[in-house]
Protein backbone atom coordinates (compact mmCIF):
# COMPACT_ATOMS: atom_id res chain seq x y z
CA UNK A 1 0.00 0.00 0.00
CA UNK A 2 1.33 3.21 -1.07
CA UNK A 3 1.11 6.24 1.65
CA UNK A 4 2.12 8.87 -0.84
CA UNK A 5 0.00 11.72 0.09
CA UNK A 6 -2.75 9.80 1.92
CA UNK A 7 -1.73 11.57 5.48
CA UNK A 8 -0.63 14.83 6.51
CA UNK A 9 0.98 16.94 9.31
CA UNK A 10 -1.40 18.89 10.15
CA UNK A 11 -0.18 20.37 13.96
CA UNK A 12 3.45 20.99 15.21
CA UNK A 13 4.45 22.42 18.14
CA UNK A 14 8.12 22.81 19.58
CA UNK A 15 8.02 23.26 23.59
CA UNK A 16 10.12 26.06 24.14
CA UNK A 17 11.81 25.27 27.27
CA UNK A 18 15.52 24.16 27.20
CA UNK A 19 15.85 23.87 30.79
CA UNK A 20 12.66 23.16 33.10
CA UNK A 21 13.13 21.99 36.69
CA UNK A 22 9.79 22.85 37.71
CA UNK A 23 8.05 20.21 34.89
CA UNK A 24 7.58 16.51 34.44
CA UNK A 25 8.12 14.72 31.50
CA UNK A 26 4.66 14.29 31.16
CA UNK A 27 3.92 17.80 32.09
CA UNK A 28 5.78 18.78 28.73
CA UNK A 29 4.76 16.37 27.38
CA UNK A 30 1.11 17.65 27.50
CA UNK A 31 1.80 21.06 27.04
CA UNK A 32 3.44 20.24 24.26
CA UNK A 33 0.17 18.36 22.52
CA UNK A 34 -1.97 21.47 24.09
CA UNK A 35 0.27 23.19 21.25
CA UNK A 36 0.30 21.00 18.65
CA UNK A 37 -3.49 20.44 18.44
CA UNK A 38 -4.30 24.12 18.76
CA UNK A 39 -1.86 25.07 16.13
CA UNK A 40 -4.21 22.13 13.97
CA UNK A 41 -7.42 24.06 15.14
CA UNK A 42 -8.45 20.51 16.66
CA UNK A 43 -9.41 19.34 20.64
CA UNK A 44 -8.06 16.58 22.55
CA UNK A 45 -11.45 15.02 22.01
CA UNK A 46 -10.41 14.81 18.42
CA UNK A 47 -7.12 12.45 19.29
CA UNK A 48 -8.08 9.14 18.79
CA UNK A 49 -4.01 7.90 18.13
CA UNK A 50 -1.31 8.41 20.12
CA UNK A 51 2.82 7.02 19.52
CA UNK A 52 5.18 8.19 22.40
CA UNK A 53 8.70 6.85 23.82
CA UNK A 54 11.52 8.52 25.89
CA UNK A 55 13.99 8.32 28.04
CA UNK A 56 13.27 7.01 31.47
CA UNK A 57 9.57 5.64 30.01
CA UNK A 58 9.13 1.84 30.37
CA UNK A 59 7.45 -0.53 27.99
CA UNK A 60 4.11 0.44 29.49
CA UNK A 61 5.03 4.11 30.02
CA UNK A 62 2.53 5.08 26.91
CA UNK A 63 -0.43 3.49 29.17
CA UNK A 64 0.66 5.57 31.71
CA UNK A 65 0.68 8.33 30.09
CA UNK A 66 -2.70 7.95 28.25
CA UNK A 67 -3.78 7.71 32.29
CA UNK A 68 -2.13 11.28 32.30
CA UNK A 69 -4.17 12.68 30.03
CA UNK A 70 -7.37 10.19 29.98
CA UNK A 71 -6.95 9.12 26.67
CA UNK A 72 -8.48 5.86 25.21
CA UNK A 73 -7.15 6.09 22.10
CA UNK A 74 -7.55 3.38 19.18
CA UNK A 75 -4.29 3.32 17.99
CA UNK A 76 -1.05 3.01 20.45
CA UNK A 77 2.46 2.89 19.16
CA UNK A 78 5.72 3.03 21.33
CA UNK A 79 7.95 2.34 19.23
CA UNK A 80 11.24 2.51 20.67
CA UNK A 81 14.53 3.08 18.52
CA UNK A 82 16.43 5.75 19.93
CA UNK A 83 15.95 9.21 18.45
CA UNK A 84 15.05 8.14 15.14
CA UNK A 85 11.89 6.77 16.99
CA UNK A 86 9.80 9.63 16.61
CA UNK A 87 10.40 10.09 12.54
CA UNK A 88 9.42 6.35 12.47
CA UNK A 89 6.33 7.18 14.29
CA UNK A 90 5.50 9.50 11.97
CA UNK A 91 5.05 7.28 9.10
CA UNK A 92 3.55 4.29 11.75
CA UNK A 93 0.63 6.98 12.20
CA UNK A 94 0.13 7.76 8.61
CA UNK A 95 -0.28 4.46 7.62
CA UNK A 96 -2.65 3.43 10.52
CA UNK A 97 -4.70 6.40 9.43
CA UNK A 98 -3.97 5.27 5.68
CA UNK A 99 -5.46 1.77 6.94
CA UNK A 100 -8.27 3.35 9.44
CA UNK A 101 -6.83 2.51 12.67
CA UNK A 102 -7.57 5.83 13.64
CA UNK A 103 -8.81 9.28 12.13
CA UNK A 104 -6.37 12.08 14.40
CA UNK A 105 -2.91 10.97 15.91
CA UNK A 106 -0.42 12.32 18.22
CA UNK A 107 3.15 12.01 18.21
CA UNK A 108 4.31 13.27 21.27
CA UNK A 109 7.86 13.39 23.51
CA UNK A 110 9.21 15.17 26.27
CA UNK A 111 12.28 15.15 28.63
CA UNK A 112 13.78 16.63 31.36
CA UNK A 113 17.47 15.38 30.31
CA UNK A 114 19.42 18.61 31.24
CA UNK A 115 17.00 19.29 34.65
CA UNK A 116 17.58 15.70 36.14
CA UNK A 117 21.13 15.61 35.15
CA UNK A 118 20.89 12.43 33.16
CA UNK A 119 24.30 12.16 31.40
CA UNK A 120 23.42 11.05 27.90
CA UNK A 121 25.33 8.28 26.16
CA UNK A 122 28.64 8.71 28.82
CA UNK A 123 28.83 5.03 29.04
CA UNK A 124 29.40 3.49 32.36
CA UNK A 125 26.72 0.87 32.05
CA UNK A 126 26.54 -2.28 33.88
CA UNK A 127 25.23 -4.07 30.76
CA UNK A 128 23.05 -6.86 31.71
CA UNK A 129 20.39 -5.58 29.11
CA UNK A 130 21.51 -6.69 25.47
CA UNK A 131 23.06 -9.71 25.14
CA UNK A 132 25.48 -8.41 22.82
CA UNK A 133 26.33 -6.28 25.32
CA UNK A 134 28.42 -8.61 26.82
CA UNK A 135 31.29 -8.24 23.82
CA UNK A 136 31.65 -4.15 24.26
CA UNK A 137 30.28 -3.10 27.64
CA UNK A 138 33.22 -4.69 29.39
CA UNK A 139 35.63 -2.94 27.60
CA UNK A 140 34.04 0.67 28.45
CA UNK A 141 32.32 1.99 25.39
CA UNK A 142 30.84 5.64 25.31
CA UNK A 143 28.43 7.15 22.63
CA UNK A 144 31.06 9.81 21.46
CA UNK A 145 33.70 7.12 21.29
CA UNK A 146 31.90 4.91 19.13
CA UNK A 147 31.02 8.02 16.73
CA UNK A 148 34.56 8.85 16.93
CA UNK A 149 35.96 5.46 15.52
CA UNK A 150 33.32 6.28 12.56
CA UNK A 151 34.85 9.71 12.16
CA UNK A 152 38.36 8.44 12.77
CA UNK A 153 38.08 5.65 9.92
CA UNK A 154 36.90 8.06 7.53
CA UNK A 155 39.28 10.63 8.05
CA UNK A 156 42.11 7.21 7.54
CA UNK A 157 39.75 6.26 4.42
CA UNK A 158 38.74 9.21 2.48
CA UNK A 159 40.63 11.76 3.90
CA UNK A 160 38.58 13.74 6.07
CA UNK A 161 39.64 16.22 8.25
CA UNK A 162 38.47 18.04 11.71
CA UNK A 163 38.44 21.55 9.52
CA UNK A 164 35.23 20.15 7.16
CA UNK A 165 33.55 18.73 10.32
CA UNK A 166 33.64 21.88 11.76
CA UNK A 167 32.01 23.56 9.29
CA UNK A 168 28.47 21.51 10.02
CA UNK A 169 28.85 22.99 14.14
CA UNK A 170 29.51 26.83 12.29
CA UNK A 171 26.69 26.55 10.00
CA UNK A 172 23.94 24.50 12.27
CA UNK A 173 25.06 27.49 15.18
CA UNK A 174 24.60 29.78 12.55
CA UNK A 175 20.62 28.61 11.87
CA UNK A 176 20.77 28.10 16.03
CA UNK A 177 21.27 32.52 15.66
CA UNK A 178 17.97 32.91 14.22
CA UNK A 179 15.95 30.48 16.18
CA UNK A 180 14.85 32.28 19.29
CA UNK A 181 14.20 29.40 21.18
CA UNK A 182 17.91 27.81 20.78
CA UNK A 183 20.08 27.22 23.54
CA UNK A 184 23.11 28.54 21.62
CA UNK A 185 22.77 31.33 19.43
CA UNK A 186 26.44 33.10 19.68
CA UNK A 187 28.01 32.81 16.23
CA UNK A 188 31.65 30.50 16.23
CA UNK A 189 34.35 30.22 13.53
CA UNK A 190 35.93 26.83 12.44
CA UNK A 191 38.32 27.86 14.84
CA UNK A 192 36.71 28.00 17.71
CA UNK A 193 35.03 24.64 17.22
CA UNK A 194 38.95 22.76 16.31
CA UNK A 195 39.93 24.84 19.50
CA UNK A 196 37.50 23.79 21.97
CA UNK A 197 39.00 19.99 23.90
CA UNK A 198 39.15 17.11 22.48
CA UNK A 199 36.03 14.57 23.84
CA UNK A 200 36.75 11.74 22.15
CA UNK A 201 39.94 12.00 18.94
CA UNK A 202 38.88 13.35 16.27
CA UNK A 203 35.46 15.13 17.48
CA UNK A 204 36.13 18.10 19.98
CA UNK A 205 33.48 19.67 22.54
CA UNK A 206 31.91 21.72 19.31
CA UNK A 207 31.43 18.56 17.28
CA UNK A 208 29.39 17.21 20.08
CA UNK A 209 25.42 17.68 21.03
CA UNK A 210 24.03 19.69 23.44
CA UNK A 211 22.35 18.17 26.35
CA UNK A 212 18.84 20.08 26.99
CA UNK A 213 15.49 19.94 28.41
CA UNK A 214 12.47 20.06 25.55
CA UNK A 215 9.65 18.58 23.97
CA UNK A 216 7.08 18.66 21.16
CA UNK A 217 4.23 17.43 19.53
CA UNK A 218 2.55 16.49 15.85
CA UNK A 219 -0.77 16.28 14.80
CA UNK A 220 -1.32 13.30 12.10
CA UNK A 221 -4.49 12.99 10.35
CA UNK A 222 -5.82 12.15 6.19
CA UNK A 223 -4.93 14.34 3.63
CA UNK A 224 -8.78 15.18 3.10
CA UNK A 225 -9.02 16.07 6.86
CA UNK A 226 -6.18 17.86 7.28
CA UNK A 227 -7.27 20.11 3.82
CA UNK A 228 -9.91 21.64 6.12
CA UNK A 229 -7.86 22.45 9.22
CA UNK A 230 -5.78 25.53 10.17
CA UNK A 231 -2.81 25.05 8.70
CA UNK A 232 -1.92 23.99 5.27
CA UNK A 233 -1.45 20.56 4.98
CA UNK A 234 2.12 18.89 4.85
CA UNK A 235 1.81 15.72 3.21
CA UNK A 236 3.85 12.25 3.87
CA UNK A 237 5.37 11.12 0.43
CA UNK A 238 7.72 8.71 1.12
CA UNK A 239 9.16 6.77 4.59
CA UNK A 240 11.67 4.16 5.43
CA UNK A 241 12.77 2.63 8.16
CA UNK A 242 15.88 -0.07 9.35
CA UNK A 243 18.89 -0.97 11.67
CA UNK A 244 22.32 -1.61 11.34
CA UNK A 245 24.61 -3.86 13.92
CA UNK A 246 27.67 -5.39 13.64
CA UNK A 247 26.67 -8.46 11.63
CA UNK A 248 29.10 -10.79 13.15
CA UNK A 249 32.11 -9.08 12.67
CA UNK A 250 32.05 -8.22 9.29
CA UNK A 251 30.28 -4.82 9.00
CA UNK A 252 31.50 -1.98 7.14
CA UNK A 253 31.25 0.84 9.59
CA UNK A 254 30.33 3.39 7.27
CA UNK A 255 27.74 1.84 5.51
CA UNK A 256 25.04 2.81 7.91
CA UNK A 257 21.56 2.37 7.75
CA UNK A 258 20.19 5.81 5.53
CA UNK A 259 21.91 3.78 2.97
CA UNK A 260 18.68 1.23 3.42
CA UNK A 261 15.96 3.19 4.39
CA UNK A 262 16.41 6.59 2.66
CA UNK A 263 16.35 4.48 -0.97
CA UNK A 264 12.99 3.15 0.63
CA UNK A 265 11.86 6.63 0.98
CA UNK A 266 12.87 7.62 -2.21
CA UNK A 267 11.43 4.78 -4.32
CA UNK A 268 8.12 5.22 -2.44
CA UNK A 269 8.02 9.04 -2.60
CA UNK A 270 8.52 8.97 -6.27
CA UNK A 271 11.22 11.89 -6.17
CA UNK A 272 14.94 12.52 -6.87
CA UNK A 273 17.38 14.06 -4.58
CA UNK A 274 17.45 16.87 -6.57
CA UNK A 275 13.53 17.57 -5.73
CA UNK A 276 14.67 17.52 -1.74
CA UNK A 277 14.67 21.48 -0.72
CA UNK A 278 15.78 21.16 3.05
CA UNK A 279 17.06 18.21 4.49
CA UNK A 280 16.52 17.58 8.51
CA UNK A 281 19.64 15.28 9.52
CA UNK A 282 20.05 14.19 12.91
CA UNK A 283 23.19 15.67 14.34
CA UNK A 284 23.82 13.97 17.20
CA UNK A 285 27.79 14.32 16.26
CA UNK A 286 29.29 16.35 13.34
CA UNK A 287 30.18 13.07 12.06
CA UNK A 288 26.60 12.16 12.13
CA UNK A 289 25.73 14.61 9.25
CA UNK A 290 28.27 13.84 7.04
CA UNK A 291 28.15 10.04 7.43
CA UNK A 292 24.13 10.03 6.99
CA UNK A 293 24.24 12.46 3.66
CA UNK A 294 26.68 10.51 2.07
CA UNK A 295 24.60 7.08 2.69
CA UNK A 296 21.59 8.87 1.38
CA UNK A 297 22.83 9.32 -1.33
CA UNK A 298 23.27 13.29 -1.95
CA UNK A 299 27.30 12.96 -2.75
CA UNK A 300 29.46 9.87 -3.11
CA UNK A 301 30.97 8.14 -0.47
CA UNK A 302 34.20 9.70 0.45
CA UNK A 303 33.09 12.99 -0.59
CA UNK A 304 31.17 14.14 2.45
CA UNK A 305 34.08 16.16 3.37
CA UNK A 306 34.08 18.58 0.60
CA UNK A 307 30.22 18.08 -0.08
CA UNK A 308 29.66 20.14 3.67
CA UNK A 309 32.03 22.64 2.86
CA UNK A 310 31.71 26.47 0.52
CA UNK A 311 27.93 27.08 2.74
CA UNK A 312 26.22 24.33 0.91
CA UNK A 313 24.43 23.56 4.62
CA UNK A 314 23.14 27.17 5.24
CA UNK A 315 19.45 27.76 4.87
CA UNK A 316 20.42 29.95 1.64
CA UNK A 317 22.87 27.21 0.61
CA UNK A 318 22.14 24.74 -2.19
CA UNK A 319 20.71 22.07 0.45
CA UNK A 320 19.92 23.71 3.60
CA UNK A 321 20.06 21.05 6.46
CA UNK A 322 19.18 21.26 10.25
CA UNK A 323 17.57 25.06 10.19
CA UNK A 324 16.52 25.18 13.28
CA UNK A 325 19.77 24.47 15.09
CA UNK A 326 19.94 21.15 14.81
CA UNK A 327 20.91 18.83 18.22
CA UNK A 328 24.45 20.93 18.29
CA UNK A 329 22.90 24.64 18.89
CA UNK A 330 19.18 24.49 19.48
CA UNK A 331 18.39 21.56 21.55
CA UNK A 332 18.96 17.82 22.04
CA UNK A 333 16.80 16.28 25.47
CA UNK A 334 18.33 13.20 24.45
CA UNK A 335 16.33 11.85 21.52
CA UNK A 336 15.97 14.58 18.90
CA UNK A 337 14.25 13.38 15.40
CA UNK A 338 10.57 14.99 16.48
CA UNK A 339 11.90 18.51 16.41
CA UNK A 340 13.46 16.97 12.95
CA UNK A 341 9.73 16.85 11.83
CA UNK A 342 8.61 19.98 13.67
CA UNK A 343 11.14 22.09 11.83
CA UNK A 344 10.11 20.42 8.53
CA UNK A 345 6.62 20.87 8.89
CA UNK A 346 7.34 24.79 9.62
CA UNK A 347 9.63 25.40 6.71
CA UNK A 348 7.43 23.70 4.04
CA UNK A 349 4.39 26.05 5.66
CA UNK A 350 6.97 29.12 5.29
CA UNK A 351 6.57 29.83 9.11
CA UNK A 352 10.67 30.11 10.32
CA UNK A 353 11.09 33.63 9.36
CA UNK A 354 14.56 35.17 8.67
CA UNK A 355 15.81 30.91 8.37
CA UNK A 356 13.44 30.32 6.11
CA UNK A 357 14.54 28.43 3.05
CA UNK A 358 13.32 30.20 -0.22
CA UNK A 359 10.75 28.16 -2.49
CA UNK A 360 10.59 25.34 0.07
CA UNK A 361 8.35 22.73 -1.25
CA UNK A 362 10.05 19.06 -0.47
CA UNK A 363 11.78 18.31 2.29
CA UNK A 364 13.77 14.75 3.61
CA UNK A 365 14.08 14.30 7.46
CA UNK A 366 16.45 11.71 8.58
CA UNK A 367 16.64 10.11 12.32
CA UNK A 368 19.33 8.21 13.54
CA UNK A 369 18.94 6.43 17.06
CA UNK A 370 22.02 4.08 19.28
CA UNK A 371 25.18 4.81 17.89
CA UNK A 372 27.33 4.36 14.60
CA UNK A 373 29.78 2.42 14.83
CA UNK A 374 27.84 -0.46 17.01
CA UNK A 375 24.00 -0.72 16.94
CA UNK A 376 21.43 1.75 15.84
CA UNK A 377 18.19 2.65 13.85
CA UNK A 378 17.61 4.75 10.85
CA UNK A 379 14.29 6.34 9.69
CA UNK A 380 13.61 8.66 6.66
CA UNK A 381 10.65 10.56 5.97
CA UNK A 382 9.95 12.87 2.43
CA UNK A 383 7.51 15.58 3.23
CA UNK A 384 5.53 18.26 0.59
CA UNK A 385 3.25 20.87 0.85
CA UNK A 386 2.02 19.96 -3.06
Amino acid sequence: MSLSRKAAVAGAYEHPTRFAPDKSMFQIMAESIRGALADAGLTIKDVDGLCTTGIGMSGMGIVGFCDYMNLTPNFVDSTSIGGSSFVAHTAHAAAAIAAGLCSVCVVVYGSTAASSRFAIGTGGAGGGGDPCDQYEIPFGPTTVGSYAMVAQRHMHEYGTTSEQLAEIAVTMRLHASMNPVAKYREPITVGDVLASRIISSPLHLLDCCIISDGGGALVITSAERARDLRKKPVYVLGTGETVRHVADGHRDFLEIAPAQSGRLAFERAGVTHKDIDLAMIYDSFTITVLATLENLGFCKRGEGGAFVQGGRLRFDGELPCNTDGGGLSSNHPGMRGIFLVIEAARQLRGECGPRQVRDCNVALVHGTGGTLGTRHSGATLILSNQ
